[in-house]
């Protein structure tokens, strides 16, 4: 059977069964080490307002946001994009 991808899909390696997170998007039950995982940083406080504290040298809280996407979301969203079928085996 010929390999689509060098990987398998995963980044497993020899570590046995992984644990499952649920999609962000559509709650789907995704195996860890196959989805996507996208951290952004979430401010707590409106944009103009926080420009106005940093200039008086105020500390501005934001707190770090995780969000896991199974492939066909993070195809759909643009988090990862379709390669060629030549591309796919190398990263």
């Amino acid at each position: 059977m010929s390999k689509k991808r060098k990987s398998r899909g995963r980044s497993k390696g020899g570590k046995g069964a992984s644990g499952y997170v649920q999609c962000s998007q559509c709650g789907r039950p995704v195996p860890r080490d196959k989805a996507k995982k996208l951290t952004h940083r979430v401010s707590l406080v409106e944009p103009s307002l926080a420009r106005e504290l940093r200039g008086s040298g105020a500390f501005v809280p934001s707190s770090t946001v995780q969000k896991y996407y199974c492939i066909s979301c993070a195809v759909h969203f643009g988090v990862v994009k379709v390669r060629a079928r030549a591309e796919r085996r190398f990263r």
